[in-house]
């Protein structure tokens, strides 16, 4: 018999984006965009990316290294409230193995010219395959890729 094991965590990351509140909302919203940072790049679209970003919509991103393994993520959105508040639920998994479950909320704050989010994430990490650690390590690396795109460094 397999010891399955569950661990419960939440996160929370604040950001400062030196751009206005429209184009950071943007950023999640545009396919093209997302992918440049979400995905890796543009490239991206059509090659294991898929963004439909509407309540009920989903976003799906998949690949990992040369060799294995393919790490997929799926989402849905929730509720989506341009400009301020995107929510959404997604897996993970690595091949075929459920990682983790997670719910996130991204707020964002518009203060003049510049733009603060607020991501905050609860998840449910399933037998030792993922840990709160890595994820919020993962995330913050995403939001760095993100800064990257929004002031035109990104791919």
């Amino acid at each position: 018999m397999t010891l399955s094991t569950v661990a419960h965590d939440t996160f929370v990351i604040e950001r400062i984006y030196n751009v206005p509140v429209a184009q950071v909302f943007g950023a999640w919203a545009d396919p093209i965009l997302k992918a440049r940072w979400f995905a890796g790049s543009a490239d991206a679209l059509g090659a294991g990316y898929e963004l439909d970003f509407r309540v009920g919509g989903r976003e799906v991103n998949r690949g990992g290294p040369p060799g294995g393994p393919v790490y997929t993520y799926e989402s849905q959105f929730h509720d989506i409230i341009p400009e301020q508040r995107i929510v959404y639920t997604y897996e993970m998994f690595a091949e075929e193995t459920r990682m983790s479950v997670s719910v996130a909320t991204v707020q964002f704050h518009n203060h003049d010219v510049t733009t603060q989010l607020i991501l905050t994430e609860q998840g449910v990490f399933l037998d030792g395959h993922d840990t709160v650690a890595q994820r919020e390590e993962g995330t913050r690396s995403l939001l760095d890729s993100l800064a990257a795109v929004l002031n035109g460094a990104g791919s």
